[in-house]
């Protein structure tokens, strides 16, 4: 039977309201970051949800994975086996979709999504309205890189506040390999990928912990 999703933490919503509360002009964003099978999009969806209920249409949620390079590009490197390693994705490109959200305006901003399904990121998939006023973005490396590095480090830059998402991590490593079987590949061939390919980078991740500004603990 399929674990049920705890809710969103009192705090959490708590602190995205007090964030919300100070963008009396302009908008506010809040990153999620957290290794691979962490939950990041869960909880972006939940306080999405726990947002609109209160102040509906005030939020939206922009992920990182829009920035995913297509996987044409990928081949065409030699990056296919990393997929989902830093280097695999647009980080500048990323990094300059929050200044432009950041920067706000009368016009509608659009973001790519990254669709399973496919593989594969779609462009002007995810709509940001002038009326917006917080951005939840998450992702695995929102706190990488150094200011001034023309990538990684200049997402941090864009961000109100960081949380990383912390869950057990059998729990994380049992989600991520389903996830990948859900997706098509073999249960080996899901707990090769996620050994060989996702651990690495979920260490790097880890190792970035400090530079949030909350640990959100998740279930």
């Amino acid at each position: 039977m399929e674990r049920a999703c705890p809710p969103l933490p009192d705090q959490a919503l708590a602190r995205a309201l007090h964030l919300l509360a100070s963008a009396s002009t302009g908008r506010r964003l809040i990153g999620l970051v957290g290794p691979p099978g962490a939950g990041k999009s869960t909880v972006a969806e939940l306080l999405l949800a726990a947002l609109d209920a209160r102040h509906p249409g005030v939020a939206q949620v922009v992920p990182m994975d829009g920035y995913h390079l297509a996987q044409a590009e990928l081949v065409r490197l030699g990056r296919a086996q990393r997929k989902g390693a830093p280097d695999t994705f647009d980080a500048a490109g990323f990094a300059a979709l929050l200044a432009r959200i950041r920067s706000g305006g009368p016009a509608t901003i659009y973001a790519p999504e990254f669709r399973r399904a496919i593989e594969e990121p779609i462009a002007n998939a995810v709509p940001v309205h002038p009326q917006t006023r917080l951005v939840i973005t998450e992702g695995n490396y929102l706190l990488m890189g150094e200011p001034g590095d023309g990538g990684w480090g200049e997402v941090r830059g864009q961000l109100d506040e960081v949380w990383f998402v912390d869950v057990d991590p059998a729990l994380r490593l049992a989600r991520l390999i389903a996830r990948h079987e859900r997706f098509g590949r073999s249960p080996e061939a899901a707990r090769a990928w996620v050994m060989d390919t996702d651990e690495p980078n979920a260490r790097a991740i880890e190792a970035t912990r400090h530079r949030a500004d909350w640990c959100l603990a998740w279930e």
